[in-house]
């Protein structure tokens, strides 16, 4: 029974936190709501922090390099929910980096390990 308790409650403070973080989002006006990180087309870079993926969404150029860095003090994955792309585990500390598909289009991704953990590319 404190299983099912514990376990409810993480859950629930996991929607708290994605909640939070969707709702203290800075608001656009006419600007997309994509976030790019990298000053290049060909260059872009994700943190994990907090168990969550930051940027959360961002737009690349076909075939981007994309690095990741965990800073969280467990390992985490950045996989594509398609099976386009998947860092394989990211420790702390640990940079990994993979390229965007090479075709446009949005790719939702995920740790596999925190599935509540979530983001997006748009290859542009």
């Amino acid at each position: 029974m404190r299983r099912a308790r514990f376990g409810a409650g993480v859950l629930l403070v996991a929607g708290a936190l994605l909640l939070v973080a969707y709702i203290s989002a800075p608001a656009s006006k006419g600007a997309p709501a994509v976030q790019t990180s990298g000053s290049s087309a060909t260059g872009t870079h994700i943190t994990i922090s907090n168990f969550m993926f930051t940027p959360m969404a961002l737009t690349v150029s076909p075939g981007a390099t994309i690095s990741v860095t965990n800073k969280d003090q467990v390992t985490h994955t950045l996989t594509a929910t398609g099976g386009q792309f998947n860092t394989g585990g990211v420790t702390q500390n640990q940079t990994k980096t993979f390229k965007a598909p090479m075709q446009a289009g949005t790719y939702h991704y995920i740790c596999s390990i925190h599935q509540y953990m979530m983001g997006s590319i748009t290859v542009k």
